[in-house]
């Protein structure tokens, strides 16, 4: 096997379950995904479908319940925290809510050089040199330094957050919605930052996201997740033009076309209600209490995710 073709990271049948008292929640079942260097994953669902869950469970800040976590071709799943020390130089993650992720007593030099003094890579002049390039990448200057981050607007916080991960020359990177707190504008800025340095340094994402536009534009692969399951898995071209999952196609469909006369004359498949409860998933496949095109099957027997198409993975009965 050549060595562009081994996964830089690769999950294999986890399953996560929280427990609370005596009720039990799985937040994960079964999930399998890989990610090859210098390749971004879209993992896209609605919330409580376990996406922040599998980010957490990739860097090992989540122990799963069972499956395989292997980086760089080695399993890590039984790595303890000090074996995981050295490895997390190169697993990072970037935070949703970057006011929460920065701490307030730091200034922002302490904040981006805290992993360059952890990892012993820069010290005095060396490493102020790394912190102010880094600001300048992120669209910050070297003033930002001096400064704490309630002085500076979400959009700069996240940038922060970006250079705080990237300031250790990491490989994997989680994104863990990194656009959700910004305006539209500040998202299409920070998403640009994010694209440029997967080009130039090779960088891997693990793209979590509620926004099917970020997502396209980011990742070469999606995965679409639905309490706790992998239903669909596919290139990202391939996904957005031709879903196969009913849930997969929903989401599509919810997605607005810029032009108006189309958008109102075009038919949408549409999913009512919320999602079932964790603690309380249904028999079958997951999904059949809110989809249209639900059989006694789907109610009885869970589906297995196949590969239909080259690359293209779903779990469904309906599709043939």
């Amino acid at each position: 096997m050549k060595t562009d073709d081994i996964p830089l990271i690769k999950l294999t049948h986890i399953s996560k379950i929280f427990s609370f008292g005596k009720q039990k929640l799985q937040a994960l079942h079964d999930v399998s995904l890989e990610i090859k260097r210098g390749e971004a994953l879209g993992v896209v669902g609605e919330s409580g479908c376990g996406k922040s869950t599998l980010g957490k469970i990739a860097l090992k800040l989540e122990t799963a319940n069972s499956g395989e976590i292997f980086f760089q071709n080695k399993s890590i799943q039984s790595y303890s925290n000090k074996q995981m020390q050295p490895l997390r130089q190169q697993m990072q993650m970037i935070f949703q809510d970057p006011s929460s992720s920065l701490n307030p007593k730091f200034k922002i030099e302490q904040i981006i050089g805290e992993g360059l003094s952890i990892h012993k890579l820069a010290y005095g002049i060396a490493r102020k040199e790394i912190i102010v390039k880094l600001l300048e990448e992120v669209g910050l200057n070297s003033e930002a330094m001096q400064k704490y981050p309630h002085e500076f607007s979400g959009g700069q916080k996240q940038r922060i957050g970006i250079a705080r991960a990237l300031a250790v020359n990491p490989c994997f990177v989680v994104c863990d919605e990194p656009l959700s707190a910004l305006d539209v504008c500040t998202q299409k800025q920070v998403l640009g930052v994010l694209q440029r340095f997967k080009i130039e340094r090779q960088l891997s994402y693990l793209f979590i996201s509620h926004d099917l536009h970020a997502v396209k534009d980011i990742s070469d692969k999606v995965a679409v997740m639905y309490l706790g399951h992998l239903v669909e898995l596919a290139p990202t071209a391939r996904l957005y033009s031709s879903p196969l999952h009913p849930y997969t196609e929903a989401l599509m469909d919810a997605i607005p076309l810029a032009d108006p006369v189309r958008e109102r004359s075009r038919k949408r498949l549409i999913i009512y209600g919320e999602a079932p409860s964790s603690f309380t998933p249904p028999t079958g496949c997951p999904f059949h209490s809110r989809c249209p095109k639900a059989t006694k099957e789907c109610k009885e027997i869970k589906p297995k995710l196949r590969e239909v198409f080259p690359g293209h993975y779903v779990s469904c009965h309906a599709v043939g």
